[in-house]
């Protein structure tokens, strides 16, 4: 057995219960208080790093504690500037997150994962072919955001943006590190970039999106709707069978009320099933009861999946109509195709 596997991941324990620690420690306080910025505002790794405290305490505090960062396993890089990390995590798991570019708009945003694999088995996701194996915790999710944003300072002389968690897994369905996560990515004793700037998108479980609205969320929801009726969503998302539209629209709409966040509606298209102006007015009417935008994605193929990409033609059309009808409508060009890094392809893939 590894000697960590018998430590407590110091991340894990939370300020107050860490001061109570330290005083058993015989420590002072505010010496949890510098470890805990080291931990989150600083993003340290390791004890040795932690200068300001004596030799002794960082000892006692490697006896006692560890901190399972990830560690990265593989960069990609695509001919379009996109980055793809792959991340070993400490009991060997892999999973991605994709630094995406766009340094004309001055918009640098990080995908991070939230699950490694996923449980939702979409039939036009390469993630959802991967088994669920856990969520990840809090700190895993930080770590992607800390080194996703040097990468970006390193190659584009930027910090990050922007924070979407569309990566490896179902963001609802890992609420509890989710929400730690955002909290210690925006919280002044921690990276203390803006909620506004992060979006969290969920293929649409609706209890979870009430939840969101009673816990007061600063920061977007995204659906991933790519149908606007419940016969074609439930063909390609089984999780609608049991969240049907009428449900997310209804949770949607209780979010928008007691939030006024942004809600963004998804919608990859494909090829004869999707791309219809009849697809467009059933999204329409949704459009209609829900303040939201519209992103359209152009679809990534995966291996063995039975969908084609739109044409120019039907994607353009189809975003024509909505916007005559005063949609807010943005078609987001795929990035990263070449790496398997773009919507829909995160899979591990060698």
């Amino acid at each position: 057995m590894d000697k960590n596997d018998q430590k407590i991941d110091i991340r894990k324990i939370e300020l107050p219960e860490l001061q109570a620690i330290f005083a058993e420690m015989g420590e002072p306080k505010f010496r949890a208080k510098q470890v805990y910025e080291w931990l989150w505002k600083k993003g340290a790794t390791n004890f040795e790093s932690m200068t300001n405290l004596s030799k002794n305490l960082r000892e006692q505090l490697n006896e006692k504690f560890c901190i399972n960062a990830i560690q990265i396993d593989k960069i990609q890089k695509s001919s379009d500037g996109t980055i793809k990390s792959r991340f070993k995590l400490y009991d060997g798991h892999l999973i991605e997150a994709v630094l995406i570019p766009v340094p004309h708009d001055k918009r640098f945003t990080v995908c991070v994962s939230s699950q490694v694999g996923c449980s939702l088995t979409c039939s036009f996701c390469a993630t959802g072919r991967m088994k669920r194996l856990r969520n990840l915790d809090a700190g895993e999710i930080y770590d992607q955001v800390k080194i996703v944003n040097q990468q970006s300072e390193e190659h584009f002389n930027h910090p990050l943006t922007n924070i979407v968690y569309m990566g490896m897994g179902e963001p609802l369905l890992a609420y509890k590190p989710v929400m730690e996560s955002v909290e210690k990515i925006t919280g002044e004793g921690g990276l203390n970039m803006s909620p506004r700037r992060i979006t969290v998108s969920t293929a649409g479980i609706a209890k979870m999106i009430k939840k969101l609205a009673d816990d007061g969320v600063k920061f977007n929801l995204a659906l991933s709707l790519h149908a606007a009726d419940d016969k074609k969503r439930n063909e390609i998302m089984p999780i609608n069978e049991s969240n049907n539209l009428e449900a997310l629209t209804e949770a949607l709409d209780y979010f928008y009320k007691k939030t006024r966040n942004k809600i963004t509606f998804e919608y990859i298209t494909f090829q004869d099933f999707n791309d219809n102006i009849s697809d467009a007015k059933n999204l329409l009417k949704l459009c209609k009861r829900i303040p939201a935008k519209v992103n359209i994605i152009e679809y990534n193929p995966i291996d063995n999946a039975p969908f084609k990409k739109s044409t120019q033609h039907k994607i353009d059309d189809f975003a024509m109509y909505l916007r005559e009808y005063g949609v807010a409508v943005t078609v987001r060009r795929s990035r990263g195709r070449d790496i398997d890094a773009a919507c829909g392809q995160l899979a591990n893939k060698d």
